[in-house]
């Protein structure tokens, strides 16, 4: 890319035609039908190639990669002003969660645009952050800026699925395009939540719990359904299910959720002390109103079964059955999380990981996330930027085996009434045309001064 040409603090690089590419590229990509349905059932390609065709476009080199054909990521390196400064990762995801059209207000990959709202699957997760971070870019080719540090930009396969066609398979297998970097930021922070009256929020990702899906497995006599049979496999797993759905984790409070309390509480006139011999944490969720959903998810380990399978006529107890759990583990409580399950499974049913991911935390006493809050204070000067932990995870954790610390920030400003995280794997999924402009000019500042 070009020298920059006027000092980096200077007033925002964003022109008009950026503004319009934030709409039409998340309009744009919402139409390349990227449903990620699990188990190798998807194609990132055509998105791939598209993203990479308007990188190349403002002067940067993107690399396609694939570990199995089709699923197709992408990462291009913008060098930094300054060559002793790390690295910064920014990163998004290409593939979508399926949508079922007779569900919708319009068709899920219509991309349609109307009454100032851009429409469809992956218009919040997380199509949009791909189109702005596009727009940023290309803006900075027309005006001839740099950013201070190296940045790396990467847009990858399977994230809605096991990522490992995607950060996966870069991180284990492409290392060296990551080279120096120590940060990254993405998906699923820094949008605005409102609160209450006058109090919009706006939560920035330093933490998420880590992913433990597990498969449990009973083994049993198979025998005929008429006769007593003490040996069932269905028996053992049914009440080993209803352990799980029934246990109630302890509290575990970590620092990214314990600074969350402290600074939502305080906005709400409370100032608790989170050490106080019989605190009570739920009490306290309940003074905070919609706020509390912020915490809520994270405050300890979570268990839900989702699946059962057993069986394939009435009249026959069948040798084996299974069930599938979706567990989550805040950072830290990965031993307690074994421990529990192989308390609540019990003798007669083994439990494994069908899928396990790290939970991660980033420090919220950092510059960086200082620099975070500051990008969306510019902009909003009404809003407050508070820290929260993800209940779920994003391709963060992948990047996190290369050292990355990771931030969830992909700014929108958005109406009252807007209720962002329905729409995430939702009905109707949308995003304001005007949100998608706040998120153009904060990530254009923030990635020049980072």
């Amino acid at each position: 890319m070009a020298e920059a040409t006027r000092p980096q603090e200077s007033a925002d690089s964003v022109d008009r035609q950026a503004l319009d590419e934030s709409v039409t590229f998340t309009s744009e990509l919402i139409r390349i039908d990227t449903t990620n349905r699990g188990g190798g059932d998807c194609r990132e390609r055509p998105a791939a190639e598209y993203v990479a065709e308007r990188l190349a476009g403002a002067g940067l080199e993107p690399t396609l990669l694939e570990r199995t054909p089709g699923r197709t990521n992408v990462v291009a390196r913008i060098s930094g002003t300054d060559p002793s400064a790390d690295a910064l990762l920014v990163h998004g995801h290409l593939d979508v969660v399926p949508a079922e059209a007779a569900d919708w207000s319009v068709h899920p990959f219509s991309g349609e645009v109307r009454d100032g709202v851009v429409w469809g699957r992956g218009a919040i997760d997380m199509k949009n952050m791909d189109a702005m971070v596009l727009a940023v870019v290309r803006a900075w080719a027309r005006a001839g800026v740099r950013p201070r540090r190296d940045i790396v930009i990467a847009y990858t396969a399977d994230e809605e699925a096991s990522a490992d066609d995607g950060s996966g398979f870069l991180a284990d297998r492409h290392a060296e395009l990551f080279e120096g970097c120590t940060e990254g930021i993405s998906e699923s922070g820094a949008f605005t939540f409102h609160a209450g009256p006058d109090l919009p929020l706006y939560p920035i990702a330093a933490g998420e719990r880590g992913t433990g899906w597990l498969k449990l497995t009973a083994h049993g006599k198979a025998g005929h359904g008429s006769k007593v049979n003490k040996d069932n496999a269905v028996s053992a797993l049914a009440a080993a299910v209803a352990r799980i759905g029934q246990h109630e984790w302890p509290v575990r409070l970590t620092p990214t959720v314990r600074a969350a309390l402290t600074e939502i509480a305080a906005l709400h006139g409370i100032h608790p002390d989170l050490d106080a011999p019989g605190f009570d944490v739920d009490e306290l969720l309940g003074k905070l109103g919609p706020a509390a959903d912020l915490v809520a998810p994270t405050v300890r380990n979570s268990s839900n079964p989702t699946m059962l399978e057993a069986g394939y006529k009435v009249n026959v107890i069948p040798g084996h059955a299974t069930a599938f759990v979706d567990g989550r583990m805040v950072p830290g409580g990965e031993d307690e999380f074994h421990a529990t399950l192989d308390r609540l499974t019990g003798p007669d049913v083994d439990w494994e990981f069908h899928h396990r991911e790290v939970p991660l935390q980033a420090p919220v006493d950092s510059p960086t996330f200082a620099k975070l809050r500051a990008a969306i204070e510019r902009f909003d000067p009404a809003g407050h930027v508070v820290p929260y932990c993800m209940s779920g995870g994003t391709d963060a954790k992948q990047f996190s085996r290369l050292g990355i610390t990771g931030y969830g920030f992909s700014p929108l400003k958005l109406p009252v009434g807007f209720d962002y995280q329905a729409l995430f794997h939702g009905v109707d999924e949308r995003v304001p045309v005007e949100a998608l402009h706040f998120g153009v000019r904060v990530l254009d500042h923030y990635l020049r001064t980072a």
